[in-house]
């Protein structure tokens, strides 16, 4: 699991109301530091390069010492439960993890490093937009138990989270060999047998020549995302997609004040395997373009990787975890569409009681045609 960290610096001035010296949080759908106590609101100094986003050479980054990268100072408490660390408001004495619902043990909370981001997508969707579409979402689904119907009626079941990705540049050159086919249809004859009798006859098939293919495909690949954390089921984080990119600020604290936020657990190099293996569809997809015909046959592809670049950034979720016979259920919510996700238990109660009544519906329908 990976690390859930908030900023913990001493309270500066830009981050203390001006009011009444409270944390000031920030405000989801803005560029707002608001005091949750007298009202008081900071706007968030937008710097001259918001919206102007630079990427980083990975070669030269793998080459160079890692440890060398600039971090951040945070408090974490481990969950003893599913191993996540995560950081507690400060004015707070017990919480409960984000991602397993199970009560966290304040006392064991450690100072650490961690590696500065450097973008920040900001939360667009407060709690009560999220829960709304989190509501929705709910009520859509056939067979749940009948408390996860009304889970999403308290705020307080979200936890607004920062995650980890990485974003990768790269450009592709891949060779390859492989076959084409081109369907043709012909008559063939064949054995039926009629009246207790044996008689042939025709029917057209559908057959494939093939032929041998070559050549060489070119891909462009543009924050291509992989997901930095290990605590939430990848194949859901990616259902959470489109993320709107082009709103990436440069990062700070400012804008993670009032959430948590995830440290990566999938480092650049791995993550940089993994968004190999997601170029490969695509660069699959070219090849048989580039074969045509009817059908293909890939044989052998070689793939040149050509400048890659990267990014590390934080992507706004609101999660949520439902326990349900021992079993912990997960579910998230983009920040900024309101797209929801989750895998969802089923009431085998409710379905037993489906069951039923149909049995006893179709009982009666027949008892009544009799």
């Amino acid at each position: 699991m990976g690390d859930f960290v908030e900023s913990t610096h001493a309270i500066s001035d830009e981050l203390a109301c001006a009011g009444c010296g409270s944390i000031l949080r920030f405000k989801p759908g803005s560029t707002h530091l608001v005091c949750e106590y007298c009202g008081n609101d900071n706007e968030i100094a937008s710097p001259e390069i918001a919206g102007k986003v630079e990427e980083q050479c990975l070669e030269d980054f793998l080459a160079n010492n890692f440890e060398e990268e600039e971090k951040i100072q945070t408090t974490v408490v481990k969950c003893n439960a599913c191993g996540a660390s995560s950081t507690l408001d400060p004015k707070i004495s017990s919480d409960k993890c984000p991602f397993c619902d199970t009560t966290l043990v304040i006392k064991n909370g450690e100072s650490k490093l961690l590696h500065k981001p450097q973008y920040v997508l900001p939360f667009g969707l407060n709690d009560q937009q999220a829960l709304s579409n989190f509501k929705n979402w709910l009520q859509k689904l056939w067979f749940a138990p009948t408390d996860l119907k009304h889970y999403a009626d308290r705020a307080d079941k979200l936890n607004g989270m920062y995650l980890p990705y990485w974003t990768f540049d790269c450009s592709t050159s891949s060779s390859y060999t492989g076959q084409r086919g081109e369907d043709y249809q012909t008559t063939e004859s064949y054995q039926a047998h009629e009246n207790g009798r044996s008689v042939t006859k025709t029917r057209t098939v559908t057959k494939t020549r093939w032929y041998p293919a070559s050549g060489n495909v070119s891909n462009v690949f543009d924050d291509l995302l992989i997901e930095a954390t290990q605590s939430l089921p990848q194949p859901k984080l990616r259902e959470l997609e489109p993320w709107d990119l082009d709103k990436l600020m440069p990062y700070d604290d400012k804008y993670l004040s009032g959430f948590r936020t995830e440290t990566y657990s999938v480092d650049v190099k791995s993550g940089y395997q993994g968004a190999k293996e997601r170029m490969e569809d695509a660069i699959h997809y070219s090849v048989r373009q580039d074969i045509g015909g009817d059908r293909q046959n890939i044989f052998f592809v070689n793939t040149t990787y050509k400048d890659p670049t990267f990014k590390h950034v934080l992507l706004p979720v609101w999660v949520s975890a439902y326990k349900f016979k021992d079993k912990v259920y997960q579910f998230m919510i983009n920040a900024r569409t309101g797209e929801v996700q989750g895998d969802r238990p089923y009431s085998t109660v409710k379905i037993g009681l489906t069951i039923f009544v149909g049995l006893v519906i179709v009982l009666l329908i027949y008892l009544f045609a009799k």
